[in-house]
C-alpha cells in the first residue's frame, strides 16, 4: 500500500491576521471546492475523517467547502478499467484543492504497468503540475516504545519531509532507456 498525501493549491486561501479571527459563524469568509480522491485501502477512511475535520474547523471561521469525490487508483480500475479517468483530472483541475488518500494494494500489483493503481497517481502529478509530496513523521509519546529505534532516538521526533519527485524527470516521468552489459559484466545505459 502506497500512502500519499498531496495538496494541490492553485488558489491559496486568504491570509488571516490575528485580529481577523473574531468573525462570527454567520458571516461567510470564504468558500472552497475540494476534490477528494480517497483511493484504496485505508484512503477512504482517512479522507472521510479529514473531510469532517475540514468542515468543523472551517465552521469556526465561516469557511465552507464543496466536496467532489472522484475515483483514482485501484477503485478507478475496478469501476472504469483505467487508474485515472479523464473526469478525475478535469474535476481536480477545476478545484481549489485536491486531497489524496492512499493508492495501491496487492489486488492490483500484478497488473500490467499501464493498469497498476499507482499509474493513476503518476498521471495525476504532471496533470496537476505538482512537484512535492508531504510526508509527516511524528512519534507520539504513547507509541515511542513501539518504535524499532532506540527510545532516546525516537522520542520527540516531529518533522515534515518534503519530497520532490520531479528533480530529474527519470524518477517518475522518464521512459526506460534499457541497459547493456559488456563482456566484463559492466553495465552501461
Amino acid at each position: 500500500m502506497h500512502s500519499h498525501f498531496h495538496a494541490y493549491h492553485p488558489k491559496p486561501p486568504p491570509l488571516l491576521l490575528p485580529w481577523q479571527f473574531h468573525r462570527t459563524l454567520s458571516s461567510s469568509l470564504a468558500s472552497y471546492t475540494i476534490t477528494l480522491l480517497p483511493g484504496d485501502g485505508i484512503g477512504p477512511e482517512v479522507i472521510s475523517f479529514t473531510k469532517d475535520v475540514l468542515v468543523l474547523t472551517g465552521s469556526f471561521e465561516g469557511i465552507t467547502y464543496e466536496f467532489r469525490e472522484m475515483l483514482l487508483g485501484g477503485t478507478a480500475l475496478d469501476a472504469t478499467g483505467v487508474p485515472m479517468p479523464d473526469e478525475t483530472l478535469a474535476v481536480s483541475k477545476q478545484s481549489d484543492a485536491v486531497l489524496l488518500g492512499a493508492i495501491g494494494g496487492y489486488k492490483w500489483d500484478k497488473n500490467e504497468k499501464h493498469l497498476k493503481s499507482e499509474t493513476g497517481l503518476l498521471q495525476l502529478r504532471p496533470g496537476l503540475q505538482v512537484f512535492a509530496n508531504l510526508r509527516p513523521a511524528t512519534v507520539f509519546p504513547q507509541l515511542v516504545d513501539a518504535s524499532t529505534l532506540k527510545k532516546e532516538v525516537a522520542e520527540g521526533v516531529d518533522l515534515m519531509v518534503v519530497r520532490e519527485p520531479t528533480g530529474g524527470q527519470g524518477i517518475y516521468f522518464g521512459k526506460p532507456r534499457g541497459f547493456r552489459t559488456n563482456e566484463n559484466g559492466q553495465v552501461s545505459y
